[in-house]
C-alpha cells in the first residue's frame, strides 16, 4: 500500500487560547464597552448588557468580571426561577447568551428584581440589543429598557491587526508585519472572519510544511476567495 500524500498527514492539534484582562485588545471600536464593564461596581444600574458579534470579546469581558466580582454565571437558556434566590446570593451574577433558543422571563424578572433590592448586579451578554428579543412580558421589557447597554463594534484597523496577532500568538505562531498587513488590507473586517482566516493560514502552513510569509497568506486568500487571478502588489 503507498504512504498517504503528505498533505494529509496533519494533526488538529489544540491551541491554548490567552483570557487574562492584559491580552484583551482595546481600541476605539471597544473601548468604550471595557470602561462600562471597568466601572463597576459604580454602574448606573444595577444591569450591564454587553452586545458584540460573536468572537467580539463579550465572553471574555465577561470572565474578567465575574473573576473581580465574584459573580456566579449562567447560561440564559439554563436561567430558572428555583436557582435565582442562589445567584444572586454572591451579590453578582453574569447571564450569558442572552436570549439564546429562549429563557425563562419570569426568573429574569425576578433576578433583576432581586439585584436592585440588595444592591447587587447583573452582566448579561448577548449578541442582539434587548429591544429585540421578543420578550412578551411587560414588566421585563421595562427592566430592561433601564438597564445600561455597552456595544462592542466591528473592529476598526488597530483591532483587527491586533486580533490577527494574538490569534496566531494563542496557537503559538509567529507572523510577520507584511502578512499582517496584507491580511488587515484585503480580508472582510469582522472577528468571525479573523478567526476563520488564522485557522485556514495554519492549516495550510501545516499541511505544506511551510513558514507563514505574505506569499502562503495570499495563496490562502487566493483559495478562500475562488478567484483565478489575486492582486499580489
Amino acid at each position: 500500500m503507498s504512504a498517504r500524500p503528505a498533505h494529509q498527514l496533519t494533526l488538529d492539534l489544540p491551541h491554548r487560547v490567552a483570557t487574562g484582562r492584559d491580552d484583551f485588545l482595546v481600541s476605539g471600536a471597544n473601548e468604550a464597552a471595557v470602561a462600562a464593564v471597568d466601572a463597576w461596581p459604580d454602574w448606573p444600574s444595577p444591569v450591564l448588557i454587553l452586545v458584540g458579534a460573536e468572537g467580539s470579546g463579550k465572553s471574555h469581558l465577561c470572565d474578567v468580571w465575574c473573576t473581580r466580582a465574584d459573580a456566579g454565571v449562567v447560561q440564559a437558556s439554563a436561567l430558572e426561577m428555583s436557582g435565582v434566590a442562589d445567584l444572586m446570593r454572591a451579590g453578582a451574577v453574569a447571564v450569558e447568551d442572552a436570549p439564546g433558543d429562549g429563557f425563562d422571563e419570569v426568573a429574569l424578572f425576578h433576578l433583576i428584581n432581586l439585584a436592585r433590592e440588595t444592591s447587587g448586579s447583573i452582566l448579561i451578554t448577548s449578541c442582539d440589543y434587548p429591544s429585540h428579543w421578543n420578550v412578551a412580558l411587560p414588566d421585563l421589557v421595562s427592566r430592561l429598557k433601564a438597564a445600561q447597554v455597552a456595544s462592542l463594534g466591528d473592529p476598526d484597523d488597530e483591532l483587527l491587526r491586533g486580533l490577527l496577532v494574538k490569534q496566531f500568538a494563542d496557537r503559538q505562531l509567529h507572523v510577520d508585519e507584511a502578512a499582517i498587513s496584507y491580511m488587515v488590507l484585503r480580508m472582510e473586517r469582522s472577528f468571525a472572519a479573523a478567526r476563520s482566516l488564522v485557522a485556514k493560514i495554519d492549516a495550510r502552513a501545516l499541511a505544506d510544511r511551510a513558514e507563514i510569509t505574505r506569499n502562503l497568506v495570499a495563496r490562502v486568500m487566493q483559495d478562500d476567495a475562488g478567484q483565478d487571478t489575486f492582486d499580489d502588489d
